[in-house]
């Protein structure tokens, strides 16, 4: 059988709010600022996915236009992207095991 996969779900499709003192080591302090930027960035992100979906299907004709390259680098054709939710899973797995 595939090996289990750790899956994080979002309340509305967004992060839950980090709060200072939930953090447990000062490499993971994020000021307020921070969150702020974040939260900014995904939400803004998220924009930009439904306004591709929505274009794709014909809803707009406007919006943003995804990239794609047309002669591929050959140097490139092996690359594999991480899955962020994955490595995040397992870091957060790690701490675990770490700190029993």
């Amino acid at each position: 059988s595939p090996a289990q996969k750790l899956v994080f779900n979002r309340v509305n499709g967004k992060r839950p709010q980090v709060l200072l003192h939930q953090v447990s080591s000062p490499e993971e302090c994020y000021t307020l600022a921070h969150e702020e930027n974040v939260r900014f960035i995904y939400e803004a992100w998220q924009q930009v996915e439904q306004q591709l979906d929505g274009s794709q299907s014909g809803d707009s004709a406007c919006g943003p236009v995804q990239y794609v390259e047309k002669t591929p680098n050959p140097g490139l054709k092996n690359f594999v992207p991480i899955d962020l939710e994955e490595w995040w899973a397992q870091q957060f797995l790690a701490k675990i095991e770490n700190c029993s």
